[in-house]
């Protein structure tokens, strides 16, 4: 932030502005002429709100010359130089401004604005110390000094200047939205909220600050509020295109996928193509059970990015879905070639597999997955699995054992184990694996008949397992 200031309000009235008007326009006319402080104050003025920095820092050279011994001239030549990105220039200016005015704080503190702009972060800071040594409550020395801290990525130390700031400045138009951005990435959300809408009371037409607000309140779980907050952001921005995609994203969350599918749809008619926009869209559908679209969609983005393991996973899991198990198989291949290291990914790539009737490749892609994540219960009971199929009960249940020490009230785990256990000719330790898995979910013995279906025309298991009770 700059402070360029030139120490008089702009009034607004049209005598004013046709005075100004005038001014300008004589000097402009002849810029030799004679012009006191004020009136070549007001000329730089003009050009600098005007964005004609060349002609404003000429104005300041033009005093300057006439005034060599004004450090507030100098002091307003670093800040335009500054602003066109003449940092060094800058910093020449501010010492001649604080050699003859060694105690002006407004100087102090644009040199340490621009110290910080060109990296010297360290220097930034003393200088803005040395600022707040001559006027300790001077709010914008605290609230840029938050700021070079900040960027300094220490965030404590910013929070405590900005805090600074807003107790001297209440109504800083700035502070509360520093404060609200810090407080986030420190994790403090309520803090956070509660920043964004200090800063939102003093200016209610920031999208941006609705925008962060509703990416706080996302991550909170509040969703509608998140929404709520995005509207805001839309209603005063109605081309805020990352309102739009984070908006859809929070009614995703929410379960409005018709109301997602509609704001990812705004975000490509603003932006165009994108592999994030139409992969979340495709979620969406998939979500809706509309795999068709969710294919078409999850290509999209894979036209936008073919290296987007995440769109060939999800491509995988609507092919599977629609028993397209080929198909679905070699995608999850390109999501896992693409990452390797993602354990969803292997897992999806087992279940495929196995459903595909190739368990060499099943039984490797679970075994990757439980080396990739110990805790994955649903790849150690997929790794069994193939290992009974490969006539190996004693190594699927060690892997059995393995999913239950994951997950030790795994319905799932406790009836499929019971086959490993018949298999190596433990049959009172099968039905005893039976039983608990009907205690924890009793909708398996509606599911025994199927899996086990010799033992299901046993009449004495029937009876040991409690399944002719009415």
């Amino acid at each position: 932030m700059s402070t360029f200031d030139f120490g008089f309000d702009d009034p607004e009235d049209s005598s004013y502005e046709a005075h100004l008007r005038d001014l300008v326009a004589t000097y402009e006319e002849n810029p030799s002429a004679y012009f006191d402080s004020s009136d070549l104050e007001e000329i730089a003025t003009y050009y600098f709100e005007d964005g004609q920095l060349e002609a404003a820092l000429g104005v300041i050279d033009h005093l300057l010359e006439l005034h060599p011994h004004q450090s507030d001239g100098w002091m307003r030549r670093g800040v335009l130089l500054s602003n066109m990105g003449r940092h060094r220039e800058a910093l020449a200016a501010y010492d001649k401004a604080l050699e003859i005015n060694p105690l002006d704080t407004e100087t102090l503190v644009n040199r340490a604005i621009t110290l910080d702009g060109l990296g010297r972060t360290d220097e930034a800071l003393a200088a803005y110390e040395e600022a707040l040594s001559v006027n300790p409550r001077h709010s914008e020395a605290h609230f840029n000094r938050g700021v070079t801290l900040e960027r300094a990525d220490r965030l404590e130390d910013a929070v405590a200047a900005f805090e600074q700031c807003a107790e001297i400045q209440p109504e800083h138009p700035e502070v509360w939205y520093e404060l609200g951005y810090c407080y986030d990435r420190l994790g403090r959300n309520e803090a956070s909220i509660d920043a964004y809408d200090r800063h939102i009371d003093i200016a209610p037409y920031s999208p941006d600050a609705w925008y962060n607000r509703g990416i706080v309140l996302n991550r909170m779980g509040r969703f509608e509020d998140a929404v709520d907050s995005y509207d805001m952001a839309l209603a005063i921005d109605d081309e805020f295109a990352s309102a739009y995609y984070n908006r859809g994203n929070a009614q995703a969350n929410m379960g409005a996928f018709d109301d997602a599918i509609e704001s990812y749809e705004q975000v490509l008619r603003l932006e165009g193509p994108d592999a994030p926009t139409y992969y979340n869209l495709a979620l969406a559908h998939e979500e809706q059970g509309q795999y068709a679209k969710a294919r078409r969609d999850y290509q999209r983005a894979l036209n936008e990015n073919s290296t987007y393991p995440e769109a060939w996973y999800g491509l995988g899991c609507c092919l599977d879905a629609e028993e397209k198990f080929t198909e679905a198989l070699e995608c999850f291949r390109y999501a896992v070639n693409l990452d390797p290291d993602d354990p969803t990914f292997r897992t999806a790539r087992g279940d495929c597999a196995f459903k595909a009737g190739r368990m060499d490749e099943a039984q490797t892609a679970y075994r990757a997955a439980t080396e990739l994540d110990p805790n994955n219960e649903h790849a150690w009971i997929g790794y069994a699995e193939t290992l009974l199929e490969h006539r190996r009960p004693e190594q699927a249940l060690d892997a059995y054992h393995q999913a239950l020490e994951v997950a030790p009230n795994s319905a799932g785990a406790y009836f499929r184990q019971a086959k490993a256990l018949l298999a190596l000719g433990r049959a009172d330790e099968s039905l005893r694996s039976l039983k608990t898995a009907f205690q924890l979910d009793p909708e398996k013995k509606d599911e025994f008949r199927r899996v086990y279906p010799d033992l299901y025309k046993n009449e004495k298991v029937r009876r040991l397992l409690d399944l002719d009770q009415a």
